[in-house]
């Protein structure tokens, strides 16, 4: 049986080191060569989720070009099987990531084959789908494929709503965790304009607000808050708790929250509870920003610190 199953985007990703991220119509020169790296958001999950020892499966689409070719070698390479990835009549997915010399980053992407797969294309794969014991999604492809991917899977659902669009209460009401930042769960809740939901503090006024936010949704199950250089808030709906972030000089912050999604999922196979699957996939994630890229950086379970 296969552990996790991730549904989601594949991305050829361009990363531009920048000294500071540029203003609106400025120009900076880059801080040293770009790289090409592998990318996209279920991709990354899907990595993450492979190195920490799982059984993985991806689904997602891929052009019919080198670009294409090149991905599905890297997720070959990592144990990631590829069998359920389409090749699409449309270019591979591209990302443009500009990273800055304290590890912010900012992410332009052009979705290509991404956005091509369709609900349809789903269907064959309803057992891969249904079988596995958890299914990892993020909304880097269409809101129907999401839908449709929460409908066929029978095992643990874990949801990533990145980057933040609206979601189908009946989809909401089918996963089990759903894992936003602090934007993507204030655009969930339908706080246009809330004051601070990215500046909120990580005291107490701050979390009871984000975890006020999070009881709005339907979920059926715990959200967990991911806050950056804060921690991460977990909400039930009875109790909240925060998991600090692990101390650590930052590089790049970019593969974080995939990191830190693939490994909640990985402690909650487990039978972790969801506060300790937090902290265990905080931990993983705070190895990952002290890497440069994004999928590269993923760790691997012996390189992930044991609780203190």
């Amino acid at each position: 049986m296969t552990d996790i199953v991730v549904v989601g985007s594949l991305n050829v990703d361009v990363v531009v080191p920048l000294h500071e991220l540029p203003a609106p119509g400025q120009t900076v020169l880059g801080a040293a060569d770009h790289r090409r790296a592998g990318g996209g958001k279920g991709a990354n999950q899907a990595v993450a989720a492979a190195r920490l020892g799982r059984r993985v499966a991806m689904v997602g689409a891929v052009g019919i070009d080198a670009d294409g070719d090149w991905l599905l070698g890297l997720l070959a390479a990592e144990g990631v099987a590829t069998d359920a990835v389409l090749r699409a009549p449309r270019p591979t997915g591209q990302a443009i990531v500009l990273v800055t010399d304290d590890g912010d980053s900012t992410i332009a992407v052009s979705s290509g084959a991404n956005m091509w797969l369709a609900p349809d294309h789903l269907t064959p794969l309803r057992h891969l789908i249904g079988s596995a014991r958890a299914v990892l999604l993020q909304q880097e492809v269409d809101a129907a494929v999401v839908a449709e991917a929460v409908r066929a899977a029978e095992g643990l659902v874990v949801l990533n709503p990145a980057p933040a669009r609206p979601v189908d209460p009946a989809t909401l009401a089918r996963v089990d965790v759903l894992v936003p930042n602090r934007g993507e769960l204030a655009a969930l809740a339908g706080v246009r304009s809330p004051a601070g939901t990215d500046d909120l503090p990580a005291g107490a006024a701050g979390t009871d607000d984000l975890a006020a936010m999070a009881r709005t949704l339907g979920t059926r199950g715990p959200v967990v808050v991911t806050l950056g250089g804060d921690g991460a808030l977990v909400v039930t709906t009875d109790r909240q708790w925060l998991v600090p972030a692990e101390r650590v000089d930052a590089v790049d912050a970019t593969g974080a929250g995939d990191t830190f999604c693939a490994a909640l999922a990985d402690a909650l196979l487990d039978g972790a509870a969801i506060d300790e699957a937090a902290r265990w996939a905080s931990r993983a994630a705070a190895v990952t920003v002290t890497r440069p890229g994004a999928m590269a950086a993923a760790p691997r379970r012996a390189e992930v610190p044991t609780a203190a």
